[in-house]
């Protein structure tokens, strides 16, 4: 293994300016007895971008002091448990103010409560310079979910029939928990977060050099509900789903049904977290499809008809601890345990499987492929985080994350007889085994605010070690014996190492808010292949060192009008399926086969986007170009007659150009409206198998919901998620959407709520919630498969809060093996 570590990896911004003794004083009282209020929050916002600079707590006597603070335009928000949130006007601050506000009277919270219940208006949708922030409470659709069903109601978020995730049509992003990076796959992630427990979810498609530049979409943060009060916070969740309204005739019918809970108590320094959830989540569904195939003079027919569908179980235990010793020290440690299970099912039905020549029938058969794949992971991880704040206001943290998992899960396939299934044709199964280790060290260091804006740098070490020990047996119907198949066969092992150091300079100067930085990265990896048969090695080797530069500039017109511009540099790196050679028999038609040599996507994203308030209204759009190289498609090529091998390859370039939009409107205070839309060029060009690819088509998604208070305490919301058809490497895929309708009650003063869904909304009268996808190549194979799943379901969720603290639980979640599941 290649383990040198290039001498490049050193900070390169070293100039930071000396600041004035810039000071704000003042005093917190409770505003009916005049008593001091000792360790309450005191924080320090930016009045430009209303975000939070510095804070401190206050003394004996209530009274605080805040130094250092560069010059600028600040807002003081003070806040303490059992009083409503005090807010000061703009304050300006230059070279050696020392400016004292006096005393502010904090209210009872309760006022406050009445308050927003009567009056109060939030937007679903907050713009910032590098970011948008989505209100995940807004989408009732989602309630008793998980966060996959909170994205799907975005703007620039699209999901097909089979859950893939997309984010402007782009399928590779990276989730963040709570600010933490995790590399990992996003629809098994999201899948795991219940949306009961986000508070917000932010989308970053420019990110600056300070992130990990995984992720050719960009950045997915779930942000979980969190408060600053003390006390104890405990939410109990549950769902039922009703029995399946149509027949979709599967072997069983489908259950819906789960709970969780979060146990979380904060009180002076310490801040614990305890959750766990078990979830059942099965899907109905049937597929139905064509596909031919040609091989010399020879036709080969095979239409089939059968189910497809999904049992899923998930449960999992989570503990996390917090310590803070002072203002300027926190440390937190975490543990995450859980297993799941996803079986999918895929008992096919071959009812004219034929071939001719030159027109002419040679034969005819019908077969019966009963298919069932098990897919599981158990994961152990544990993490170790520590910040720092220093005196002069610089910032010092540091996180260590640990996983173990183990993947696997066998496959059956058996083609029989039909009508007579007790002949047995093939017998075969499938398993493997696949242990990951992965580790991940960072740090990072915030200098205290200069002339020039704020300066930040750091490193990150990421190691990860994946190996799988695949066997395939097909049993010998004269023996009775299970026999390996060497060529669906073999152990696979993946070494990869990541250094990568960044800084960044960010700041602002009057309407204008700016970012520049580079991130450099080295990554080694190496592959190891055995052929089970030859016995043979075979090493794959791949590195690089890559600058990855980011800039981002915004101008203010006013307070409700701004405008931006944004540049990222992105990769997509290989995952170790992705790159194992030797097949996987998903079912009786199909092989999955990887590419060792596989390259690494590399990302270039451009936007210019603008944002208008008008009052309780909003609107925003922007303008984006991608450019994809080393662009990985899944592609087919004929195996023989009856069986399509689809390979991940590197088949080109792939360039985006696009249009994002949306809005917020209250026609009237009863009635909301929120709609966001996406609408791009997809172009691919290269080739694969000396055969051209250039093709483009037109793109368009469109989420949109209506929302309408009956009452203080029910509500009415519908949605519609729809994502019209769109080009691939070697064909297109159709179209797809789901209307969803909720209804959501409260009781007991909010802390009881329940939500009746119907989703997928169908009625027998649409097409809800299915997809064809079809791919051909000329003179070689034509394939359309039609995925037909469960509509007109109906769930109902319930949530009861045993208090009214909001929830400030922060779980850890898998880095590295939620991309192998």
């Amino acid at each position: 293994m290649n383990t040198k570590i290039p001498a490049f990896l050193i900070l390169f911004f070293l100039a930071l300016s000396v600041q004035a003794q810039n000071s704000i004083q003042g005093r917190l009282l409770d505003a009916n007895d005049q008593n001091p209020l000792e360790y309450a929050n005191v924080g320090v916002y930016s009045a430009r971008d209303s975000s939070m600079q510095t804070g401190t707590i206050t003394g004996a006597d209530g009274t605080f002091s805040i130094e250092k603070l560069p010059k600028g335009s600040y807002y003081i928000e003070a806040q303490f448990m059992g009083y409503e949130l005090s807010r000061t006007k703009a304050l300006e601050i230059n070279k050696g103010d020392q400016i004292n506000i006096g005393t502010l009277y904090l209210q009872p919270h309760q006022e406050l409560l009445d308050e927003v219940e009567v009056n109060g208006k939030g937007f679903t949708t907050m713009h910032k310079i590098d970011r948008q922030v989505f209100d995940a409470g807004s989408f009732q659709s989602a309630q008793g979910g998980n966060a996959t069903d909170v994205l799907r109601n975005l703007p620039s978020v699209s999901i097909n029939a089979e859950g893939d995730i997309a984010v402007r049509g782009t399928s590779g992003f990276v989730v963040m928990l709570n600010g933490k990076p995790v590399q990992s796959d996003p629809k098994m992630i999201l899948g795991q977060i219940p949306a009961n427990s986000i508070e917000n979810i932010e989308v970053v498609t420019a990110p600056s050099a300070k992130y990990d530049p995984e992720g050719k979409a960009g950045i997915i943060n779930i942000l979980t509900k969190s408060g600053s009060i003390d006390g104890t916070f405990l939410q109990v969740n549950g769902k039922l789903g009703a029995p399946s309204i149509q027949n979709y005739d599967n072997k069983e019918n489908p259950q819906r049904y789960g709970g969780d809970f979060t146990l979380n108590h904060r009180q002076d320094k310490w801040d614990i977290s305890l959750g766990a959830s078990y979830s059942r989540n099965d899907l109905a569904g049937r597929r139905e499809g064509n596909v031919y195939t040609i091989i010399g003079d020879t036709t080969t027919y095979f239409p089939s008809d059968g189910e497809r569908s999904f049992v899923e179980k998930a449960y999992s235990g989570r503990f996390t601890v917090g310590y803070t010793p002072n203002v300027n020290n926190n440390f937190s440690m975490g543990f995450y345990a859980g297993k799941r299970t996803k079986d999918r099912t895929a008992d096919i039905l071959y009812y004219d499987n034929h071939a001719d020549v030159n027109g002419e029938e040679i034969y005819s058969m019908q077969y019966y492929n009963e298919n069932l794949r098990i897919r599981r992971g158990d994961f152990i991880l544990g993490s170790l985080d520590y910040t720092h704040q220093f005196e002069n206001k610089a910032k010092l943290s540091s996180s260590f994350l640990y996983e173990h998992t183990m993947l696997g899960g066998p496959t059956t396939n058996r083609n029989l007889g039909y009508p007579d299934t007790d002949y047995v044709y093939q017998d075969e199964y499938n398993t493997n085994d696949n242990p990951l280790h992965g580790v991940r060290f960072q740090t990072d260091y915030t200098a205290a605010p200069g002339a020039l804006g704020t300066f930040e740098a750091g490193y990150q070490f990421r190691n990860l070690n994946h190996t799988g020990d695949f066997v395939y047996e097909r049993k010998n119907n004269d023996t009775g014996e299970w026999e390996l198949i060497p060529e669906f066969s073999s152990n696979v092992d993946l070494s990869r190492q990541i250094h990568s150091a960044y800084g960044l300079l960010s700041g602002d100067k009057g309407p204008w808010t700016y970012s520049a930085g580079l991130r450099i990265e080295y990554m080694n990896r190496e592959l190891d292949l055995r052929d089970k048969a030859a016995l043979v090695d075979t090493t794959y080797l791949y590195d690089f060192v890559k600058p990855f530069p980011s800039a981002s500039l915004q101008y203010a017109f006013s307070d409700d009008l701004t405008m931006r511009a944004a540049y990222s540099k992105r990769i997509q790196r290989t995952t170790t399926f992705k790159m194992n050679p030797f097949p996987e028999r998903e079912h009786s038609e199909t092989l999955e086969q990887g590419d060792p040599t596989l390259l690494p996507e590399f990302i270039d994203l451009t936007e210019l986007g603008i944002n208008k308030d008008f009052g309780d209204h909003s609107v925003y759009a922007t303008a984006y170009y991608s450019h994809i190289n080393n662009l990985v498609n899944r592609v087919n090529t004929v195996y023989n007659d009856t069986i399509l091998n689809r390979i991940y390859s590197n088949v080109g370039t792939g360039t985006s150009i696009g249009l994002e939009a949306g809005a917020e409107v209250y026609p009237t205070s009863w009635w909301k409206i929120f709609a966001g839309g996406n609408i791009y060029n997809y172009h691919i060009k290269g080739s694969f198998n000396d055969n051209p690819i250039d093709n483009d088509s037109w793109v368009y998604s469109i989420n949109a919901n209506t929302s309408f208070d009956i009452s203080s305490s029910l509500s009415v919301q519908w949605t519609l998620n729809y994502l019209s058809a769109r080009n691939t490497a070697q064909g297109e895929d159709s179209q797809f959407y789901s209307p969803n309708l909720t209804v959501r009650k409260t009781f007991l003063d909010g802390r009881l709520t329940t939500t009746l869904q119907w989703l997928n909304m169908d009625m027998g009268l649409l097409n809800t919630n299915e997809q064809r996808i079809t791919t051909w190549n000329e003179g070689s194979f034509y394939t359309t498969t039609n995925y037909v799943y469960e509509v007109d379901m109906i769930m109902l969720n319930v949530s009861f809060s045993f208090n009214q603290l909001k929830n400030k639980s922060k779980f850890i979640k898998s880095e590295f093996g939620e991309s192998e599941f």
